[in-house]
């Protein structure tokens, strides 16, 4: 029998859902927590087939024992997953600890969060990426600022999402941020255009298996630090040239059995030394399932259950479901000290029958993700601008 071990199956609270897909195909379920076992959903506590509870999961030696007992217990480990961005290097060195061989190893994993390093497998996948510089100098940072006209964006070299990101428009931006830039920073000339994804599960042979695209609707760099409206939907179809970037950047990566959550920019306009309208450019890569409300979207666009789709990906290598993609889902953010100009009763009422989920956000994510966010689906993409439309003026 196969042993899964997964790491905080109980968070974020959509997880559960990997553990019951691999419990659906047989699979030994083993999961570690930093909850107490009786506080666990029932849902979790009855796909999981033993559980330890630690102290802390940041506690190395801890989750090291935690491991050793599913060993002496079990036998041997077959796979060490979290899918979780914050638990991806612990899941490494605990596969490298344990001789498990299935899914990446520290040195692999290291490319893939530094954008730095990511470079370099852009290039050798043949997808542009915008110039870029980390130095400590300042001499040396200003001139580079002035070759990219002082069009910048400094942020940290290893780090997800819109956090510590700073945008640069001129010399005098430049100097403040010099002030309070700390080691670590990448500076990057500004692309002007609209992030798209490519995201997707990629099985143990390279092939990608499922994939899907999605939008974003406004920034979430701009989200962040100017409370802009922010959202994001699934295209039908995902165009070739994106599917081509993406695969590509997956095959020099070397990515294997994982889901995949790959940015990229479609350039909005001509960009010296970049590219032209509408070309692709890289942004960066995630070797995990997308964040936030992602898995669910593309289980409402697909009418599917991706978390399946991963496990039987694991198991079987190539997943039997239907390709067709009846719906693009969308969600939308609104923040409360907003005024808009229909309320959220009006746009439910409109909406009804498209509209799935109505959540308040936590407080931690309602600065990039807005206070409340409603989640629909529509047949039509124009559907999707329409509703977004009405939402956020």
């Amino acid at each position: 029998m196969i042993n899964f071990v997964l790491i905080s199956p109980h968070f974020p609270s959509n997880y559960w859902l990997f553990a019951r897909a691999l419990k659906n195909r047989g699979v030994r379920v083993l999961g570690i927590v930093d909850t107490p076992v009786e506080s666990l959903p029932e849902t979790l506590r009855a796909v999981l087939d033993d559980v330890v509870c630690v102290y802390s999961m940041t506690d190395r030696d801890q989750m090291i024992r935690a491991c050793g007992y599913f060993t002496w217990k079990y036998g041997k480990i077959d796979w060490i997953e979290s899918n979780n961005e914050y638990w991806l290097n612990l899941d490494a060195e605990l596969r490298e600890l344990f001789h498990v061989t299935t899914g990446m190893f520290p040195k692999q994993l290291n490319v893939c969060q530094h954008k730095s390093l990511m470079k370099a497998k852009y290039a050798e996948a043949g997808v542009p990426a915008a110039r870029w510089l980390i130095s400590e100098d300042k001499a040396e940072i200003r001139e580079f600022a002035e070759k990219v006209n002082y069009s910048l964006v400094a942020k940290p070299d290893r780090g997800v999402g819109a956090s510590d990101t700073m945008r640069i428009h001129n010399a005098e931006e430049l100097e403040q941020m010099l002030k309070t830039m700390h080691s670590g920073m990448i500076v990057e000339e500004f692309v002007h255009g609209t992030v798209c994804t490519f995201d997707g599960i990629i099985n143990n042979q390279g092939k990608v298996v499922f994939a899907t695209s999605h939008v974003y609707l406004g920034s979430v760099m701009d989200s962040v630090n100017e409370k802009q409206p922010i959202g994001c939907y699934s295209l039908k179809t995902v165009p070739d040239d994106l599917r081509s970037a993406g695969e590509r950047t997956l095959q020099a990566f070397g990515v294997r059995d994982r889901f995949f959550h790959l940015e990229f920019f479609r350039l909005d306009c001509d960009q010296e030394g970049l590219g032209r309208q509408g070309d692709i450019i890289g942004l960066e890569v995630n070797m995990r399932p997308p964040g936030g409300f992602l898995p669910d979207m593309i289980d409402y666009a697909n009418d599917i259950d991706i978390y399946q789709i991963w496990a039987d990906t694991l198991i079987d290598h190539e997943p039997c479901y239907n390709p067709e993609r009846p719906y693009s889902s969308v969600f939308v953010g609104r923040r409360k000290e907003q005024a808009y100009q229909h309320s959220m009763e009006w746009i439910i009422e409109r909406y009804q029958g498209a509209i799935i989920q109505r959540i308040a956000m936590d407080p931690a994510l309602a600065e990039a993700m807005g206070d409340e966010v409603l989640i629909a689906r529509f047949p039509t993409e124009q559907q999707v601008f329409d509703f977004y439309a009405d939402c956020v003026r």
